[in-house]
């Protein structure tokens, strides 16, 4: 029972994120020039609600019985978010709900993937690294009929208050597994997903309409206070549109109906006010001012016209990069054009309707983020495939497997990112394999240009964005 629960709730893990699918480009784009993402009109919302709706709220309407959750994990020990009631005896990252019959149940919800613990304490939208797709978490069919069946036969209002989420990771539970932890299965989720939900009406059905594609493509989760500087969501720059559209995509675990979706998209205008408000924490240990300085003049010629400017006149150019100029591993990038029947769904779904659409529009490339906050974001690039900002900077220095902790203070202050080990060759899911489909660590080489000294001055630059 414990690894159905656990296994069934981890599934929802960054379902905002996983709503890659695909558009149609239009129009002619140089496939070596830089590519800028006009900005989309957004609502607004009260930030103070939003906080509240995301850690409290019910947009995840269904999941597993709280007394069988407290019963196999136990009540947590730290309330992070200082919520109150029966929501602070679970973690961050479930909320206690109510059915519509009365029964109490856990559901994941947003900060599985868009919260972590570091040094001691909760950094709420920064991406979750310590997240484990890799098997141990993920449900087969044996465990999800064990756990209907015992509901069934010993606690059928339960059962009740329990079947979508049950019905749903049951199917798709069999489907997301990475080759390591710490990456995120969040594309293929999306995909299946929606391959069992009605694009108009968003029922869900139990056979699949359409074709999931085969691969599992691992993606890294971006901090959500970059967003507020971003056209584009996704690290394909993809996400076009209304970004709350995008963000209340978790709905999709559970939703009964279009009419549900609705009601979840009038809250969802907070959850982004709440979003926009996030600032990213401050590097904790002393940094070296005069060497900052002259990194922040070698990043101002080698690194801002891509990535922007910091500080009292910052700007960002929301630039996508054509993969000719990034040459980063293009696997997430390019199942975006392979699998047209998304594109359709998407961009013809209850989510691409009303006054405030959002769409999908696919590109060569990935977008070249914000660096706001960049000191805490590690591992680098769109997959997290490069444990340090040092590595990031020189290529050489990339480890071809490596492996590290998942320890929230074993963080490596100089080299920027996690302490990690080498490995002379690929050893299961602890040890990262960049010669996997997906996983490359290559690309992105214009810090190899700069000379030791420069890379060292850039990177104490980098700890005070």
């Amino acid at each position: 029972m414990q690894k159905t629960y656990r296994a069934g709730i981890i599934l929802f893990a960054c379902i905002v994120a996983a709503v890659s699918l695909l558009a149609v480009d239009a129009g002619y784009i140089d496939p070596e020039k830089p590519v800028p993402v006009p900005p989309s009109p957004q609502r607004s919302g009260d930030a103070v609600k939003g906080f509240s709706y995301l850690t409290t709220g019910d947009y995840v309407k269904s999941g597993i019985p709280y007394d069988l959750f407290v019963l196999g994990k136990g009540k947590t020990p730290v309330n992070h978010l200082n919520r109150t009631g029966m929501n602070a005896t679970v973690s961050h990252e479930f909320t206690v709900i109510q059915a519509t019959n009365g029964e109490n149940l856990v559901a994941p919800n947003c900060l599985q993937c868009h919260a972590q613990v570091f040094n001691d304490s909760l950094v709420m939208g920064l991406g979750n690294s310590f997240i484990d797709f890799s098997g141990g978490q993920v449900l087969n069919s044996k465990n999800v009929n064990m756990l209907a069946n015992m509901l069934k036969s010993s606690a059928p209002a339960k059962y009740e208050a329990a079947k979508n989420f049950i019905t749903v990771t049951g199917t798709v539970g069999p489907y997301l597994k990475t080759a390591v932890r710490g990456v995120n299965a969040a594309d293929r989720l999306a995909a299946v997903l929606v391959a069992h939900r009605d694009p108009v009406t968003l029922r869900w059905t139990d056979s699949a309409a359409m074709r999931i594609p085969d691969d599992v493509i691992p993606t890294d989760v971006p901090a959500w206070w970059l967003l507020k500087k971003k056209n584009a969501m996704f690290y394909t720059g993809f996400g076009r549109g209304d970004f709350g559209r995008f963000l209340m995509a978790s709905n999709l675990l559970t939703v009964t109906d279009s009419s549900e979706a609705a009601g979840v998209d009038k809250k969802i205008s907070d959850v982004l006010a709440y979003l926009y408000s996030l600032e990213p924490p401050a590097y904790p240990k002393p940094v070296d001012k005069q060497l900052a300085e002259k990194g922040k003049e070698v990043f101002m010629e080698s690194c801002k016209k891509c990535h922007g400017t910091y500080g009292e006149d910052e700007q960002y150019p929301n630039l996508l990069v054509p993969a000719k100029i990034i040459k980063t591993d293009s696997a997430l990038y390019s199942s975006n054009y392979q699998q047209p029947q998304f594109i359709s769904w998407f961009n013809n779904s209850w989510f691409g309707m009303g006054d405030h659409p959002a769409k999908l529009v696919p590109f060569s490339g990935y977008i070249a983020p914000p660096l706001d906050g960049i000191w805490c974001t590690s591992p680098y690039l769109h997959n997290g495939s490069v444990p340090t900002l040092e590595a990031l900077l020189n290529s050489s220095e990339r480890p071809k497997y490596w492996s590290r902790s998942y320890q929230q203070n074993d963080y490596n202050y100089e080299e920027v990112g996690w302490n990690y080990t080498r490995h002379e060759m690929a050893g299961g899911s602890t040890v990262y394999n960049t010669t996997l489909k997906g996983y490359g660590n290559y690309g992105h080489t214009f810090g190899d240009k700069l000379s030791a000294a420069d890379r060292k001055a850039v990177i104490e630059y980098l700890k005070t964005l």
